[in-house]
């Protein structure tokens, strides 16, 4: 029998303010958090806007030494850790520390050192570098130095699956807890790319939204006109927690995690099967490992990229698992305001799927003024809605055609 796992610690960076409250509120407001780049000069990009975050202080989590010395996804992510472990009530000692993990999950890691670093090389040679350049740079530092900082002994794990890797990470977390490896974990996304590197790459693709005359309007998943995804950055962590362990010492308790799946395309190394295929078996196993019935979920956190492949493909899977009850859910892309957060996403929907499950509102689809006749789903079109939720499935899918599924119960 698998142990249960809860919610009992959410810590947000968003492009829609640094803290829970801050997002949560502005989410529910329906605000966007895109404007123009201004990280470095975009004139001559495609792409000109992004989902910066803007109220970061990172001398709130770091003395000035230390946050030089690393790259802002990790700034990120050890802040939105620590947030969440204050929120959690929760303490390491000697007693636990060894049953405490951190599992996080990056897409690209460091990317604005090692721009920096290589400039630093062609114009000043290699004995210029950093000695804490490649502490700046793997994706694995987040976990790293939370598990340092906090003194958590057990499992300290990376995932590093493109756009799924918060999902992936949160996945695994669950799994420790549920089998027994550990009784806490720290789990979710930090992401940090606004530089021209990932800017001009992913504009080569003719990824992002060039939709540059209005920015808060570009994000605008399921939407006839949209052009692109918005690249953002940010982190979300939670804190879960075996049930027995929550109840004990009376936690707050946000949600419980039922089910997780994952699966590969096994299809092509950026798009995903027009029919969706494999989004459609990774929500079927999350739903399996959830003993669930696709009739009792109620909401899905689509991932919803705005891309026009994507949100079809997305809509075509949920049909698939669900048939006819497919129509009688609500679904709806945060990715509309926050712009997309690549690895970190997963744990940011993860933590505002706990956070619907425990307030009964559902955050909308902004801009979906002209429904695709392909995404003919309800998205909960602009404006929040209040709305009981009993089951929940948050959807990542990333790049190498990698894609995880989470399943959460509200807790009663």
């Amino acid at each position: 029998m698998k142990r249960r796992v809860v919610v009992t610690g959410i810590g947000l960076v968003t492009p829609l303010g640094s803290g829970v409250t801050a997002t949560w509120e502005a989410l529910l407001a329906g605000k966007s958090g895109v404007g123009p780049i201004t990280r470095f000069d975009a004139s001559g990009y495609p792409a000109q806007i992004a989902a910066e975050v803007r109220d970061f202080d990172a001398e709130a989590w770091f003395d000035r030494k230390q946050a030089k010395n690393t790259d802002l996804f990790v700034r990120y992510g050890v802040a939105a850790a620590e947030m969440a472990w204050q929120d959690s009530g929760l303490s390491v000692n000697d007693e636990n520390s060894q049953r405490i993990g951190v599992i996080t999950g990056c897409g690209m890691g460091g990317l604005p050192t090692i721009e920096e670093c290589h400039q630093v090389v062609l114009e000043r040679g290699p004995r210029k570098i950093t000695p804490f350049f490649i502490p700046r740079v793997i994706p694995n530092m987040v976990s790293g130095q939370v598990s340092i900082r906090l003194g958590c002994k057990g499992p300290n794990l990376s995932q590093t699956t493109a756009c799924a890797a918060g999902t992936h990470a949160v996945g695994e977390a669950f799994r420790h807890i549920a089998y027994g490896d550990c009784d806490v974990v720290i789990a979710g996304g930090a992401e940090a790319v606004i530089c021209p590197l990932a800017v001009g790459g992913f504009s080569a693709m003719k990824a992002l939204s060039t939709r540059n005359d209005a920015p808060e309007l570009a994000s605008r998943p399921f939407d006839r006109d949209r052009d692109g995804f918005i690249i953002s950055e940010g982190s979300g962590m939670l804190v879960l927690e075996e049930l027995e362990s929550a109840r004990k010492r009376c936690a707050r308790i946000y949600a419980e995690i039922i089910g997780f799946g994952l699966s590969s395309d096994a299809s092509h190394i950026t798009a995903p099967p027009e029919d969706g295929e494999g989004a459609a078996r990774c929500m079927a196993m999350a739903l399996r490992d959830a003993r669930l019935n696709p009739e009792e979920v109620d909401y899905i956190n689509a991932h919803g990229t705005s891309t026009p492949l994507n949100d079809r493909c997305e809509t075509q899977a949920i049909k698939t698992v669900f048939g006819e009850h497919a129509y009688r859910l609500a679904v709806s892309s945060t990715k509309s305001m926050t712009g997309h957060m690549l690895g970190a996403a997963g744990g940011i929907e993860a933590a505002f799927c706990a956070l619907i499950l425990h307030h009964g509102v559902i955050p909308p689809t902004i801009n979906l003024d002209n429904p695709d006749p392909a995404c003919d789903l309800d998205y909960v079109p602009n404006v929040a809605r209040e709305q009981r939720v009993s089951v929940a499935l948050s959807n990542s899918f990333g790049f190498g055609g990698t894609n995880g599924v989470l399943a959460f119960r509200r807790y009663a």
